[in-house]
């Protein structure tokens, strides 16, 4: 069993969690059940997924729980980008947050194939 809360990207993921859901919550109101709630379903995944992975017994467990993380890391990145191209967030704003994302999926990748060894 390990420790999730000190993980660098657990931190990170958490961080990005509640940046985005202050974010949607800007979202207009007819995106409430699309969007909003698909980018945030996302997002919560990546810390969530990354601490019940450290909750299990078992190296293959943890891995497991850090490729669905994986996932969903992979989808927010892409909703940021729809979010972008349907204007909802600016710019700079997608850089900024895309290149959190981009960061948290290669400490994620870099820390599975750390405990296969």
């Amino acid at each position: 069993m390990r420790d999730y809360k000190s993980l660098s990207f657990w931190k990170k993921s958490h961080e990005l969690a509640k940046e985005i859901y202050f974010i949607t919550h800007h979202f207009p109101k007819n995106e409430l059940y699309g969007i909003t709630s698909q980018l945030r379903r996302a997002i919560l995944s990546i810390p969530t997924n990354i601490a019940e992975g450290c909750g299990r017994q078992s190296r293959n467990e943890l891995k497991r729980f850090l490729i669905i993380a994986s996932g969903s890391a992979a989808e927010v990145e892409y909703l940021l980008f729809f979010a972008w191209e349907i204007d909802l967030i600016k710019k700079e704003q997608y850089e900024q947050l895309n290149q959190q994302i981009l960061e948290i999926k290669k400490t994620l990748t870099s820390y599975k194939n750390k405990i296969e060894k």
